[in-house]
Protein backbone atom coordinates (compact mmCIF):
# COMPACT_ATOMS: atom_id res chain seq x y z
CA UNK A 1 0.00 0.00 0.00
CA UNK A 2 1.74 3.68 -0.47
CA UNK A 3 1.94 5.75 1.61
CA UNK A 4 -0.64 8.32 0.10
CA UNK A 5 -3.72 6.64 -1.62
CA UNK A 6 -6.49 8.57 -3.05
CA UNK A 7 -9.32 5.95 -4.78
CA UNK A 8 -12.40 7.12 -6.55
CA UNK A 9 -12.46 10.76 -4.55
CA UNK A 10 -15.94 12.27 -5.69
CA UNK A 11 -16.67 15.53 -4.43
CA UNK A 12 -19.18 18.18 -5.75
CA UNK A 13 -20.61 21.71 -4.64
CA UNK A 14 -23.98 22.96 -4.68
CA UNK A 15 -25.24 26.50 -5.77
CA UNK A 16 -28.23 27.56 -5.94
CA UNK A 17 -29.96 24.95 -8.68
CA UNK A 18 -26.24 23.95 -9.97
CA UNK A 19 -24.09 21.34 -9.07
CA UNK A 20 -19.91 21.66 -9.60
CA UNK A 21 -18.33 18.45 -9.83
CA UNK A 22 -14.58 19.14 -8.69
CA UNK A 23 -13.61 15.98 -8.59
CA UNK A 24 -14.63 13.20 -10.38
CA UNK A 25 -13.25 9.66 -9.58
CA UNK A 26 -10.12 10.43 -8.34
CA UNK A 27 -7.42 8.36 -8.16
CA UNK A 28 -3.76 8.48 -7.60
CA UNK A 29 -1.19 7.07 -5.06
CA UNK A 30 1.99 8.66 -3.64
CA UNK A 31 5.25 6.91 -1.61
CA UNK A 32 6.45 7.87 1.32
CA UNK A 33 9.16 10.53 1.26
CA UNK A 34 8.41 11.51 -2.69
CA UNK A 35 7.96 15.29 -4.05
CA UNK A 36 4.85 14.68 -5.82
CA UNK A 37 3.66 17.86 -8.09
CA UNK A 38 -0.14 17.83 -8.69
CA UNK A 39 -0.52 19.50 -12.19
CA UNK A 40 -3.50 21.30 -13.31
CA UNK A 41 -4.80 25.11 -15.01
CA UNK A 42 -7.38 26.65 -12.51
CA UNK A 43 -10.62 25.37 -12.00
CA UNK A 44 -9.30 21.57 -12.53
CA UNK A 45 -9.84 20.63 -9.45
CA UNK A 46 -6.34 20.16 -7.97
CA UNK A 47 -7.14 22.68 -4.88
CA UNK A 48 -9.91 20.36 -3.95
CA UNK A 49 -7.67 16.98 -3.96
CA UNK A 50 -5.24 19.68 -1.77
CA UNK A 51 -7.98 20.60 0.31
CA UNK A 52 -9.34 16.87 1.20
CA UNK A 53 -5.67 15.57 1.69
CA UNK A 54 -5.35 18.10 4.27
CA UNK A 55 -8.42 17.80 5.89
CA UNK A 56 -9.86 21.19 5.25
CA UNK A 57 -12.51 19.63 3.43
CA UNK A 58 -14.43 15.88 3.15
CA UNK A 59 -14.98 14.19 -0.46
CA UNK A 60 -18.60 12.83 -0.90
CA UNK A 61 -17.37 9.48 -1.54
CA UNK A 62 -14.43 7.79 -2.28
CA UNK A 63 -11.26 7.00 -0.18
CA UNK A 64 -8.46 9.31 0.89
CA UNK A 65 -6.00 6.79 2.73
CA UNK A 66 -2.64 8.51 4.49
CA UNK A 67 -0.29 6.12 6.25
CA UNK A 68 -2.84 3.78 6.28
CA UNK A 69 -5.56 5.32 7.76
CA UNK A 70 -9.23 6.80 5.83
CA UNK A 71 -9.24 9.83 6.84
CA UNK A 72 -12.47 10.36 4.38
CA UNK A 73 -13.86 8.46 7.86
CA UNK A 74 -13.03 11.05 10.06
CA UNK A 75 -15.53 13.00 11.95
CA UNK A 76 -14.88 16.72 12.70
CA UNK A 77 -12.88 16.20 15.57
CA UNK A 78 -10.86 13.73 14.38
CA UNK A 79 -10.33 16.05 11.28
CA UNK A 80 -9.07 18.78 13.40
CA UNK A 81 -6.79 16.43 15.40
CA UNK A 82 -5.38 15.19 11.99
CA UNK A 83 -4.69 19.05 10.40
CA UNK A 84 -2.79 20.26 13.93
CA UNK A 85 -0.86 17.07 14.31
CA UNK A 86 -0.09 15.67 10.84
CA UNK A 87 -0.18 17.83 8.32
CA UNK A 88 2.04 21.15 7.70
CA UNK A 89 0.31 23.78 4.85
CA UNK A 90 2.41 26.30 2.71
CA UNK A 91 -0.33 28.96 0.88
CA UNK A 92 0.47 31.57 -1.97
CA UNK A 93 0.13 33.79 0.50
CA UNK A 94 2.26 33.82 3.95
CA UNK A 95 -0.45 33.63 6.94
CA UNK A 96 2.15 34.74 9.34
CA UNK A 97 1.29 36.71 12.45
CA UNK A 98 2.41 40.45 11.48
CA UNK A 99 2.75 41.14 15.72
CA UNK A 100 4.89 38.05 16.18
CA UNK A 101 8.55 37.26 15.05
CA UNK A 102 10.09 35.10 12.55
CA UNK A 103 10.74 32.87 15.74
CA UNK A 104 7.42 33.61 17.62
CA UNK A 105 5.93 32.10 14.26
CA UNK A 106 7.60 28.96 14.28
CA UNK A 107 7.33 28.75 18.24
CA UNK A 108 3.52 28.11 17.40
CA UNK A 109 4.28 24.79 16.16
CA UNK A 110 5.20 23.95 19.84
CA UNK A 111 1.25 24.84 20.80
CA UNK A 112 0.06 22.33 18.10
CA UNK A 113 2.44 19.43 18.40
CA UNK A 114 3.75 17.82 21.65
CA UNK A 115 7.40 16.84 19.51
CA UNK A 116 7.84 20.16 17.34
CA UNK A 117 11.44 21.08 16.32
CA UNK A 118 13.26 24.02 17.53
CA UNK A 119 12.36 27.00 15.92
CA UNK A 120 15.80 28.32 15.87
CA UNK A 121 16.95 24.97 14.04
CA UNK A 122 14.05 24.96 11.36
CA UNK A 123 14.72 28.91 10.67
CA UNK A 124 18.65 28.06 10.29
CA UNK A 125 17.87 25.27 8.16
CA UNK A 126 15.88 27.52 5.65
CA UNK A 127 18.81 29.93 5.83
CA UNK A 128 16.82 32.74 8.22
CA UNK A 129 18.86 32.01 11.19
CA UNK A 130 20.26 35.99 11.20
CA UNK A 131 16.04 36.74 11.11
CA UNK A 132 15.28 35.20 14.38
CA UNK A 133 13.75 38.68 15.44
CA UNK A 134 11.99 40.34 12.58
CA UNK A 135 8.60 41.45 11.86
CA UNK A 136 7.02 39.60 8.68
CA UNK A 137 7.04 43.53 7.52
CA UNK A 138 10.43 43.69 7.99
CA UNK A 139 10.79 40.65 5.28
CA UNK A 140 10.56 40.23 1.67
CA UNK A 141 8.71 37.72 0.29
CA UNK A 142 10.39 35.27 -0.29
CA UNK A 143 11.91 35.68 3.30
CA UNK A 144 7.99 35.24 4.81
CA UNK A 145 7.65 31.98 2.61
CA UNK A 146 11.15 30.73 4.37
CA UNK A 147 9.42 31.19 7.54
CA UNK A 148 6.09 29.84 6.46
CA UNK A 149 7.81 26.95 5.38
CA UNK A 150 10.14 26.73 8.85
CA UNK A 151 6.60 27.23 10.63
CA UNK A 152 5.03 23.83 8.51
CA UNK A 153 8.21 21.98 9.06
CA UNK A 154 8.63 22.52 12.67
CA UNK A 155 5.49 20.41 12.80
CA UNK A 156 7.45 17.28 11.65
CA UNK A 157 4.23 16.75 9.56
CA UNK A 158 3.50 13.09 7.55
CA UNK A 159 2.22 15.68 4.44
CA UNK A 160 3.63 18.75 3.81
CA UNK A 161 1.07 20.08 1.51
CA UNK A 162 1.99 23.64 -0.59
CA UNK A 163 -0.96 24.91 -2.83
CA UNK A 164 0.78 27.65 -5.18
CA UNK A 165 3.97 28.42 -2.91
CA UNK A 166 5.42 30.65 -5.15
CA UNK A 167 2.37 32.45 -6.88
CA UNK A 168 3.14 35.58 -4.80
CA UNK A 169 6.91 35.51 -5.20
CA UNK A 170 9.08 36.90 -8.47
CA UNK A 171 10.26 34.30 -11.11
CA UNK A 172 13.71 34.05 -9.11
CA UNK A 173 12.73 34.11 -5.09
CA UNK A 174 9.62 31.42 -6.76
CA UNK A 175 12.82 29.55 -7.91
CA UNK A 176 14.45 29.54 -4.68
CA UNK A 177 11.49 28.30 -2.51
CA UNK A 178 11.23 25.40 -5.15
CA UNK A 179 14.42 24.47 -4.89
CA UNK A 180 14.13 24.50 -1.11
CA UNK A 181 10.78 22.23 -0.95
CA UNK A 182 12.80 19.84 -3.28
CA UNK A 183 16.13 20.03 -0.73
CA UNK A 184 13.55 19.38 2.34
CA UNK A 185 11.87 16.59 0.85
CA UNK A 186 15.49 15.12 0.03
CA UNK A 187 17.14 15.57 3.49
CA UNK A 188 14.27 14.81 5.73
CA UNK A 189 11.95 12.18 4.54
CA UNK A 190 9.24 14.60 3.95
CA UNK A 191 5.93 13.56 1.65
CA UNK A 192 5.84 17.35 0.27
CA UNK A 193 2.52 17.87 -2.77
CA UNK A 194 2.81 20.74 -4.53
CA UNK A 195 -0.04 22.07 -6.38
CA UNK A 196 0.59 24.04 -9.60
CA UNK A 197 -0.66 24.99 -13.26
CA UNK A 198 3.21 25.75 -13.65
CA UNK A 199 3.76 22.54 -16.18
CA UNK A 200 7.51 23.59 -16.70
CA UNK A 201 8.38 22.73 -13.29
CA UNK A 202 6.92 19.37 -13.79
CA UNK A 203 10.78 17.58 -14.12
CA UNK A 204 11.67 18.46 -10.54
CA UNK A 205 9.37 16.43 -9.26
CA UNK A 206 9.63 12.28 -7.98
CA UNK A 207 5.72 12.18 -9.22
CA UNK A 208 3.44 14.36 -11.32
CA UNK A 209 -0.48 14.12 -11.04
CA UNK A 210 -2.09 15.91 -14.08
CA UNK A 211 -5.81 17.15 -13.43
CA UNK A 212 -8.17 17.73 -16.35
CA UNK A 213 -11.61 18.85 -15.94
CA UNK A 214 -11.81 17.06 -12.35
CA UNK A 215 -10.51 14.10 -13.55
CA UNK A 216 -6.79 12.86 -13.39
CA UNK A 217 -5.72 12.69 -16.85
CA UNK A 218 -2.26 11.20 -16.41
CA UNK A 219 0.12 10.31 -13.51
CA UNK A 220 3.80 9.75 -14.17
CA UNK A 221 7.43 9.02 -12.43
CA UNK A 222 10.42 10.96 -12.99
CA UNK A 223 13.18 8.08 -12.91
CA UNK A 224 15.67 11.10 -12.23
CA UNK A 225 14.39 14.23 -11.01
CA UNK A 226 15.96 17.31 -12.10
CA UNK A 227 16.80 20.33 -9.68
CA UNK A 228 14.96 23.62 -10.14
CA UNK A 229 18.55 25.42 -11.43
CA UNK A 230 17.65 23.75 -14.45
CA UNK A 231 14.26 24.71 -15.38
CA UNK A 232 13.59 28.35 -17.12
CA UNK A 233 9.86 29.14 -18.05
Amino acid sequence: MAYVEVINNHKEYHMGDSVIVANNDITFSIEKGEFAIILGASGAGKSTVLNILGGMDTNDSGQVIVDGVDIAQFNERELTTYRRKDIGFVFQFYNLVPNLTTLENVELASQIVSDASDAKTVLEEVGLGDRLNNFPAQLSGGEQQRVAIARALAKNPKLLLCDEPTGALDYKTGKTILKLLQDTCKKTGTTVIVITHNSAIAPIADRVIEIRDAHVYREHLNPHPVSIDTIEW
